[in-house]
């Protein structure tokens, strides 16, 4: 039987969260919550994580997992929100250590252990995670990040940022640890699944001609149709392509407050002697 899956989709951030359910159990996973954030007020609210516990009780499901796809640069992650709800545990790729020891330096945080720290689950390539009856089987697709993963639960598979809309194309490749080549082979392993594969992405920017959000399309689509790696596409013009591109793209909005934010799995920094918790800018660094 196949799980049942609905999504929830975050405009500012551009986000796409995902509920997958064991229809025989009732047993489910949140896949890359948000936690809404204004920066212009440092503020924190809820209301993209209660629509996901909202979606949880309609399906009478019990959330035993907040599975991350790797630590996001464009949003804060709700899963500290969602395990005290739920008291779900939270899995990520165990090459996070890698990311949190460049991000540990960046921002001075001597509370985060680049060991996996906060996460309750460090996922190696080829695991399997039982979720009920169904199997969610953790696919390293690294590119984006050297800790990208990509859960495959029965005929769908949840790609992160390594992938996007058949007409945006794929993921920048310019944060630290990313490298173009890999996220060309990352894909090409993804791309190498059945075609009716489902493929469910965490984001979607509405490119240029489209008039609605989209988050899910198929192997087959993405091979035929992806302006970045459809079928003919080499590894070289795809490297030279994203690499010019990357070039020319801005930080995201929210990478400094969210990368300081998800190496800690969504907990805060601990606050400082006031008791008020703080987010780091550092200064002329990136």
């Amino acid at each position: 039987m196949s799980a049942l899956i609905d999504s929830f989709f975050d405009p500012v951030t551009f986000t796409a969260t995902h509920l997958v359910t064991d229809p025989a159990t009732r047993a489910a996973a949140v896949i890359d919550p948000v936690l809404d954030f204004d920066p212009k007020s440092g503020r924190t609210a809820q209301h993209s994580i209660d629509q996901v516990l909202e979606g949880a009780r309609r399906r009478d499901a019990r959330i035993e997992w907040v599975l991350e796809t790797h630590a996001h640069a464009d949003h804060l992650t709700g899963a500290q929100a969602i395990k005290h709800a739920t008291g779900a545990r939270i899995g990520i790729g165990a090459r996070i250590a890698r990311v949190q020891a460049f991000f540990k330096d960046l921002f001075d945080a001597t509370d985060v252990l680049p060991d996996g720290g906060d996460f309750d689950a460090l996922f190696q390539d080829g695991e399997c995670i039982a979720l009920g009856a169904l199997q969610v089987e953790v696919m390293h697709t690294p590119g984006h990040t050297p800790a990208c993963v990509s859960y495959r639960i029965g005929d769908s598979v949840f790609v992160g940022d390594t992938l996007f809309m058949p007409d945006f194309g794929t993921a920048r490749t310019d944060f630290p640890g990313g490298d173009a080549h890999q996220l060309y082979r990352s894909i090409h392993r993804l791309l190498a699944l059945p075609p009716q594969t489902r493929l469910f992405m965490c984001h979607d920017y509405k490119a240029p001609g489209r008039d609605s959000f989209a988050w899910q399309t198929t192997v087959a689509d993405e091979r035929a149709k992806n302006i970045h790696v459809h079928d003919g596409i080499s590894e070289d013009s795809f490297v030279a392509m994203r690499t010019a591109r990357d070039a020319t793209l801005d930080m995201p909005v929210l990478i400094l407050p969210s990368i300081q934010v998800n190496i800690r799995a969504g907990r805060l920094p601990p606050p400082e002697s006031n008791g008020t918790v703080y987010l780091k800018l550092p200064v002329n660094k990136l």
